[in-house]
């Protein structure tokens, strides 16, 4: 095992390997004790990666981690957050006890009385005034009860999780071009690709073990060429071939100007595009309209450079693409992450070693709140749109199918917190998620959060910004205190074990969704209590069978399977009973009419494409060409704002610091907020390295210690992770954003604010 700095030294050492070789093995770990008392198996929590390890138990507490050499997503290693986030665990604030409301001020209750408070109010309440906000960090066990009780025992249509800020896009960007979720290529295709373009990913920071595998393959023979798009100057923009940095906002133009470059340079497989694609006819005329002067315009990106990205795309034999935030935050978000899509199909690279395209996640386990069904998407990623579909759930749940709301598309965040503004929605469940950090426009979240009328309820570990608002408080068992399986952004699933009890009265999330749901007395037409299952092995065992024949299929697992294999991929069935490295390798695609997830939608407007236009479309259920026009953001730089924001993750924390900021090694690498700001527009500022600075948009005010580094001129970065812990220091980066989200996918835009920024003397 390999003990490292791994603050100094994240990637730590290089394991140089080649094409089609094996990744070699090097295990990581901390321990804080000398000997312990056992290992627990578990994955990693606080990224999408999916790294298998195990956890150091002694004396009853969590006293480190080590990973796992057999698995199959990190062969040992482990990232920064990884190595020490655990702590939190063991983190002296701790919520222990529920919390209830009174004259204004939470104080310590009982369960009893806290859970009778939930339900007195939400039995006074029509199904549509009660919506559950959720998280990308629990057990597909827990979102998919969670998804039940929402739909088939309330039957309200407002449930989404926190991967509606995301990675909604990515899921979105596979159902229009695939007519399903689920990813088609694998991180094993590092070791295969002589080409990986990193669309809006910064894959070293957001997912640093898959990083130490393109470095490893980098340091080896035969390394592949690097394409980076993005308008910093990250770790990976560094060790690129081409660096593109494009103005915020203009992917899709970008995306476009590769194509058209790639169509004309006549590196299309047509062949490929033949047997298994419809629409490039739409789609080569539309990328027609893009040559390179005019998206060097648009783009800000030199037309040599773009010509030079394109002839590496078009020239490789095994492409592996990948995408993430600085394309779903941002502008036509939906439409540029289908165009990378589209890129990977006119070059016929799907289903084979190195060659394909992973929409990427940003949670441990927001694959597993998308396929259980605790967003927007309908459980097993069944078609919302196919009354079979909604009947076949139904029968699952031995239901009535009018029980499970279908007569309009599922209600998204964005607007449920608009019905919550005006007063429609009266009751919102929020579990392991902290929406007064994460959210856009946070001063009018504030505001909502905080009405009277508003009933909040949330399910956490700790007392967070949102719990401040709060009627009642939930205390919440984290990762290690309970049992369930999670799902990377890879499709492999992994065990996640119970490694020690949690603290005072906290229970698992598992635990208190079954207690409301009994509370409630849910009942199926049989008159026998629903949910029907009653701990994490037996919801595991419910949520297969709703799985079985659908994409997702969790049917060849078992806890056992999972304890003695480290990561299995789904599709997991009968006729797959090692799991599914790649999906699409045969041609064939989840994009039949009577099966697909989703009819799509316009690229443009997010208008929902009729069953019928849709069998008319794409009878044989092909992958999907789909296309649009670039046209510019709603909010530009302008000489009051002559900026252009984004905000984004950084290496040593996740989202809003709720662990790692609990976390000494983590809190002591990034403390305070700071902000990004090129050589140029810092000397032009007027502002020096350290500086304290203002940065302001139409929204508000942040303070942050200016950085000065290799981003795009006229662009500022600011990391999202940090909270009002005190209220007098303006911080966090949501004070500045808007509300607007993408048409397709309703994802908030995070990427596109117009501010100012100025030294504070």
């Amino acid at each position: 095992m390999t003990e490292r700095d791994a603050i100094a030294r994240p990637w730590g050492e290089r394991t140089p390997y080649g094409p089609g070789q094996a990744w070699p093995v090097r295990v990581d770990s901390h321990v804080t004790a000398g000997e312990v008392d056992r290992w627990v198996r578990s994955a990693a929590v606080l990224h999408s990666n999916g790294d298998g390890l195990d956890v150091a138990v002694k004396d009853g507490r969590i006293v480190g981690v080590r990973g796992r050499a057999d698995d199959r997503v990190n062969h040992g290693r482990l990232d920064t957050k990884d190595l020490y986030g655990w702590q939190a665990n063991n983190s002296a604030d701790r919520l222990t006890v529920p919390l209830v409301r009174r004259n204004g001020e939470l104080v310590e209750s009982t369960w009893d009385e806290a859970m009778s408070e939930i339900v007195a109010r939400a039995r006074e309440l029509p199904p549509s005034a009660i919506g559950f906000y959720t998280s990308g960090q629990l057990f597909a066990e827990e979102y998919y009860t969670l998804a039940a009780i929402a739909r088939g025992g309330i039957g309200t249509n407002h449930l989404d999780g926190n991967t509606r800020l995301c990675t909604a896009t990515a899921g979105e960007a596979l159902k229009e071009s695939f007519g399903c979720d689920g990813q088609p290529a694998s991180y094993s295709d590092v070791d295969h690709a002589d080409v990986i373009a990193l669309f809006g990913h910064n894959v070293a920071e957001t997912q640093s073990v898959l990083w130490m595998r393109m470095l490893d393959r980098l340091a080896g023979p035969e390394p592949p060429a690097i394409l980076c798009v993005d308008p910093r100057d990250t770790p990976v923009a560094r060790a690129a071939t081409i660096h593109l940095a494009p103005v915020p906002g203009t992917n899709l133009a970008l995306m476009n100007g590769l194509l058209h470059e790639i169509i004309a340079g006549g590196r299309a497989d047509h062949d490929y595009i033949e047997r298994h694609t419809v629409g490039y006819e739409e789609l080569a005329a539309t990328v027609a309209r893009y040559p390179p002067s005019r998206v060097s315009r648009i783009c800000g990106v030199p037309v040599d450079d773009l010509r030079a990205a394109a002839r590496m795309l078009g020239r490789s034999r095994r492409l592996l693409c990948t995408v993430l935030q600085g394309f779903y935050q941002s502008h036509q978000a939906s439409a540029a992450a289908v165009a990378v899509n589209n890129l990977a199909l006119v070059r016929g690279m799907i289903g084979r070693p190195g060659a394909g395209v992973l929409q990427m996640n940003g949670q441990p386990t927001a694959e597993n709140t998308r396929e259980c069904g605790a967003d927007g998407d309908l459980t097993g990623f069944r078609n919302w749109a196919n009354d079979a579909h909604v009947a076949d759930l139904a029968r699952l749940w031995n239901v009535d199918p009018s029980r499970i709301p279908h007569f309009a598309p599922p209600t998204h965040l964005m607007q449920m917190m608009r019905y919550a503004e005006n007063g429609t929605l009266s009751l919102l469940w929020v579990s392991a998620t902290n929406p007064a950090v994460s959210l856009p426009e946070l001063a009018r979240i504030r505001a909502i959060l905080g009405q009277e009328r508003l009933f909040l309820v949330v399910q956490d570990a700790f007392r967070t910004e949102t719990a401040e608002f709060a009627d009642v408080v939930l205390p919440a068992a984290l990762w290690g205190e309970k049992t369930g399986t999670f799902t990377n952004a890879a499709r492999t699933v992994h065990l996640s074990e119970k490694a020690v009890d949690p603290p005072g009265q906290a229970k698992p999330d598992l635990d208190i969704f079954l207690d409301f749901a009994r509370r409630m007395g849910f009942r199926d037409r049989d008159g026998a209590a629903f949910p029907h299952w009653h701990d994490t092995e037996s919801a595991f065992e419910a949520w297969k069978r709703a799985s079985t024949g659908r994409p997702c299929d969790y049917s060849g697992l078992s806890y056992d399977r999972l304890r003695a294999v480290s990561g299995v991929q789904w599709p997991c069935d009968a006729e797959h009973p090692d799991g599914t490295e790649r999906l699409y390798g045969d041609g064939r695609f989840f994009a039949q009419p009577d099966y697909c997830e989703t009819y799509g939608k316009d690229l443009v407007t997010g208008a929902p494409m009729e069953p019928g236009e849709y069998r008319a479309y794409n009878p044989e259920g092909k992958a999907m060409l789909k296309t649009a026009d670039y046209f510019p953001p709603h909010e530009v730089p302008g000489a009051e704002f002559p900026f252009s924001l984004i905000t984004g993750r950084t290496l040593y924390h996740f989202h809003t610091r709720t662990k790692t900021g609990r976390t000494p090694e983590l809190n002591a690498a990034a403390p305070q907020v700071w902000v990004e700001i090129s050589a140029h527009d810092a000397k032009v500022c007027d502002i020096a390295e350290g500086d304290l600075t203002e940065i302001r948009t139409p929204r508000g005010m942040v303070r942050a210690r200016a950085r000065i580094g290799g981003i795009r001129d006229g662009v500022l970065f600011l990391p999202f992770h940090y909270g009002y812990w005190d209220s007098s220091d303006p911080r966090a980066a949501n004070e500045l954003t808007f509300t607007d989200w993408d048409p397709v996918s309703k994802q908030p835009l995070f990427k596109l604010a117009a501010a100012t920024i100025g030294a504070v003397r």
